[in-house]
């Protein structure tokens, strides 16, 4: 299993409910072949620039572990979904 980083923004105009369950799902994507190690939530901050005249998005920040062929899957699924504005996987050094 290898270390990753995922940063997750998610539309600013959830509510804290939704926004909680649809956290909860991907981090059940996360743990069907790995296992989250942290989750850092950020709140809601202003973008660095305007996506789709978005200016502010919700951020999380999980640390994980993960087997490599999953990381496809779980960035398929943050692709569908229409309430992640941006997010970013990254492989963090062991």
């Amino acid at each position: 299993m290898n270390n990753y980083e995922a940063v997750l923004i998610f539309k600013p105009d959830m509510s804290d409910q939704d926004r909680t369950e649809l956290f909860d799902r991907f981090k059940a994507v996360i743990e069907e072949k790995g296992e989250v190690t942290n989750v850092d939530d950020w709140g809601k901050r202003r973008l660095a620039y305007e996506i789709n005249y978005i200016r502010e998005g919700y951020y999380y920040i999980v640390e994980f572990k993960s087997e490599p062929d999953h990381i496809r899957e779980f960035e398929r699924r943050l692709r569908l979904s229409d309430f992640i504005i941006r997010y970013m996987v990254i492989r963090k050094e062991d």
